[in-house]
Formats: structure tokens, sequence, C-alpha cells
């Protein structure tokens, strides 16, 4: 029996623009686990949904094995399911776990997965790791920014640049090598041959008649150079992110003073929580779907009056926040409209740029200036609010979900800049290698109300949590249960409670 699911073969696609899909071919077959990369508006998205059979392309043949069953899992979350009262009244986890599970309950034969672990709590996204690792015949492609997650799932890599896709039969540290090894000598290519260029122009110039046949060839080898650079298609360039500090602020930035929060009818999400969050500190916020992560984010900033308790803040506190929502975006504004309104020019740590010279450092051309915010890709979506974000002088930074649809370039460089930073950050992220490499301490929501601090990372967290586990399931040897007499039954108090007392992230925190 075969294994044969689907081929692409010289599959083209263009929106009016450089093609989108330049005569792309891969081939699928049962049991690939192979994940999709490029830049954020290469055009992964659209490859996914021709692949899936939503879009036509404009050339090319597509070949699909008899009675093929195709599933596509988009990045997009639906806030509505008409009739679905209990589906409505998910949070964004919640929605993306259950279509995941109705995806992956239907045993599709080719699985096509667009930003799977966007809003996924970690112990979901653990869970799919293990889902996916375990397939030997259903074939997956997936789409995602999580570097942890394409390490552990991804066995091949098709890398979309510039419209050309190209099979990497490898894991995704292997590929990361070898890409950069290749765009080392695509660097080296283009100079050699912009010096040919720039000589050969030289020599026309001077008038030198083209009378001889050597002249003659070199006149058309001259054309030919010309017209390879004309065809060729550059590298899109890299954003330039910078983050403005305001002035600082006093020590300490917000003091949490026996803080509760319940809705109406509801279970507590905080109880009686108290912390000191010192400057320079950068704390990520972790816990599972629904537990109020982003609820707890807006008590602290105070959007959200609390039930009991309050929250102080310090001296000098200039915030800015980050909405998982992107609530502040006008969809029926253009990009420029909603960066700018009416005006031509935008204030950069206290100087005058003009707007669509500080949009180009996000990566937006003068045409996507234009475009109104609703034909953004997600991709685009995060980098304009980022860029409407960092317009904002701000020592004290929150940040929900900022990650979501960021290309890994865009997410590696947004990670340089908040370890640059000199504010205070407080940050929900389900991406675990960027808390890792951002964030020096956590605040995770136990889902009873409780919230617990950790120093470090997520890393770091799990090795806590898994130590503390560990002590509380081993009973000390003066307390372990006698073998006999059998009718003896002895309750042991576990290590982990006995030794249970209360403590702060950070020394300073009685300050």
């Amino acid at each position: 029996m075969s294994d044969f699911l689907l081929s692409l073969q010289d599959v083209s696609l263009a929106f009016g623009g450089p093609p989108v899909l330049d005569k792309v071919s891969l081939s699928i077959s049962k049991g690939l686990r192979a994940a999709l990369t490029g830049r954020n508006g290469e055009g992964k998205s659209t490859l996914m949904k021709v692949i899936a059979g939503a879009i036509e392309p404009d050339g090319g043949t597509i070949v699909r094995a008899p009675n093929l069953r195709t599933i596509y899992v988009s990045q997009d979350v639906p806030h509505d399911r008409p009739g679905d009262d209990a589906f409505n009244a998910l949070s964004g986890g919640g929605r993306r776990r259950q279509i995941l599970e109705e995806a992956l309950l239907a045993r599709p034969d080719l699985l096509l997965l667009d930003e799977p672990t966007n809003h996924l709590d970690m112990e979901a996204i653990d869970w799919l790791e293990g889902f996916l690792r375990r397939q030997r015949e259903m074939a997956v492609l997936i789409v995602t920014h999580d570097r942890r997650f394409l390490r552990r799932v991804a066995t091949t890599i098709f890398d979309l640049d510039r419209g050309e896709l190209a099979g990497w039969p490898c894991d995704y540290p292997t590929f990361v090598r070898r890409k950069a090894e290749l765009q080392a000598d695509e660097a080296v290519y283009w100079a050699r041959k912009s010096k040919k260029l720039a000589e050969e122009e030289a020599w026309i110039r001077r008038g030198v008649k083209a009378r001889t046949t050597r002249n003659e060839g070199r006149v058309a080898a001259l054309k030919k150079l010309r017209a390879e650079f004309a065809a060729r298609r550059t590298a899109v360039g890299t954003a330039t992110l910078r983050l403005d500090t305001a002035q600082p602020g006093g020590v300490s930035v917000l003091k949490v003073k026996n803080l509760s929060f319940a809705y109406p009818g509801g279970r507590p999400i905080v109880d009686n929580f108290s912390a000191t969050i010192l400057r320079g500190e950068r704390i990520g916020i972790l816990g599972g779907n629904g537990a109020g992560k982003t609820t707890l984010l807006n008590l602290l900033t105070g959007r959200l009056a609390p039930t009991a308790g309050e929250v102080v803040r310090g001296t000098n506190v200039a915030l800015a926040f980050f909405d998982q929502l992107r609530s502040e975006m006008k969809p029926e504004l253009t990009v420029g409209e909603n960066i700018a309104s009416d005006r031509d020019e935008v204030i950069v740590g206290g100087q005058k740029k003009h707007v669509y010279s500080y949009l180009a450092d996000f990566l937006f051309t003068p045409e996507r200036v234009r475009t109104p915010v609703k034909a953004l890709s997600g991709g685009e979506r995060a980098r304009l609010m980022l860029a409407k974000l960092f317009l904002r002088p701000a020592n004290l930074l929150v940040m929900d979900e900022p990650t979501n649809d960021l290309d890994i370039e865009t997410l590696e460089l947004l990670e340089e800049q908040l370890l640059a930073y000199r504010g205070t950050l407080l940050l929900v992220s389900h991406d675990r290698e960027f808390l890792d490499n951002v964030v020096t301490s956590t605040f995770v929501l136990e889902g009873d109300g409780s919230v617990k601090c950790y120093p470090g990372g997520y890393s770091d967290y799990e090795a806590q949590k898994a130590a503390a586990a560990k002590a509380a399931a081993a009973p000390s040897a003066a307390n372990a249960p006698r073998k006999k007499p059998l009718d003896i039954r002895v309750r042991v108090k576990p290590l982990a409670e006995a030794k249970k007392k209360e403590f702060s992230c950070n020394p300073f925190a009685g300050l």
C-alpha cells in the first residue's frame, strides 16, 4: 500500500505583486512531521490553504491520494460559533484546545496546523507535543513560532523564502545552522555579481564601441547581468525594534497588599495575594487556560478593581500595555492611520520621524502602510501593535501574549530589547523559551486563588515544582509506614507541607 498522500508540482500564486508561491513543489507521505518556516508575510498560511484546497493556485499541479482526508486548523480562533454556547463561553485558550481536540479525534490523513500553540497553556502544549510525536500514520504540517515545540516535534523543515520552497530533511536546530551557511554563501555570490556589474557598467559608459565579436558578446553578457539583478528578489530586511524607556521612578513600582478578586458568583481568581514588584524586575505570569492571567494583569495595572485589598503604584510610574486581543487596533483604518491618525510624523525618542520611515523599521512597505488593518496577517498585526506600543515612553511595560504570530527572527529581536530594557516588565506568555530567555521571576496562578512566586523562568519553575513534588511523595525515614502489623495505618505528612513557609520572589520585598 502506498504511503503517498499529496504532491505539489510547480505551483504558483500571486496577488498582484511578486509571486507568493513561485513554482513551489513538495511531497507529503504518511507519518511526516514537518514544520513550515518563513518570515511574516512570506505566504506560509497561503501555502497551507493551497494544500488544504481552500485556495486555488494560478498555475501548477496538485495531486491528492484518493479519499484523502485533510483538516486545516487556522491560526485564528473564532469568537463565536452559532448555537454553540458552551464553546462561546470558553477562553481563547479553551477554544483553541477544543478545536485541536476535534481535529485530532477526526483522525485525518493530513493535519495542517497554523500556529497551534497560540493561547494554549503549558500543559496543553506538552500534551500536543507528545501526541504528535507518537503519530506514525497521520502526516502533520505545522506553522509555529514556538522554537521549543519546533525542536521537539519536527523532523523535516520546509522553508518558504521569497516565493521559493526548499525542503530540509533534518531537525530544526540543524536547519537553522545550515540556512545561516546558505545565506552567507548567497551574500558572497551577490557581492561578486555586484562588483562585476559595476565594472561592466563603467566599461560601457566609457563609450567602447561594440564592433568586434568579443565586444558584442560582452555587451550581451552585461544585458544578461542587468536582467539577473532586475529579477532578483532580495531578502526582506530585519525589523528594527527600539524600546523607549521613560525616566525611572521609585525603587518600588507596585505594592500588592492582600489582593483578592472573583467575578460575581464565580470562584476566587486571586485570593489574598501580596507582593512587591521592584524597578527593573522582569516577571512572567503563568497559569492554565482560564486561570486568570489576564485578569491578574488588569488588577495589577488598575484596569480592574479588586474585590478586596489594593495595588499601590510607586512614584512616576509610566505604563504601556500590550493587549493580546489587539483591542486598540481599528480594523477599518490603515496601518498608518492606526499609528499616527491623520499626521505624517510620530515622535520617537523625543525626535520627529516620518510615519513611513518609522513603520519601515517594523517591515511595513509604503503599500502596506496604506493597507487597512483588517487585511493584515496575524504576524503583521503583532508587529503593528509593537510599533504602537514602542511610541509610548514607559518604565512599566505590560505585555499580554506578545509573541503570538511573530516570526522567530522578530521574536528574538524582541527578546534582545526586553533584556536591555531598563524598566519593569510584566509578561504573560505561553512561549517557554521566551520566558526562559527574558524573565527573572515568575508568578504562578494555581487555579484555587493562590498566586505563588518562583525565582527564574519557566524551566526554573518546572524544576522547583518537580523537586517539591518529589519531596512531598517521599516520606521521611522516621515516619515511613510499618510493614507489620498489617492492620495499622499510618498517616504520612508530606515533607513539603512540614517545611512550607511564606517567601517572596525577591529579597527586597519589604521595602
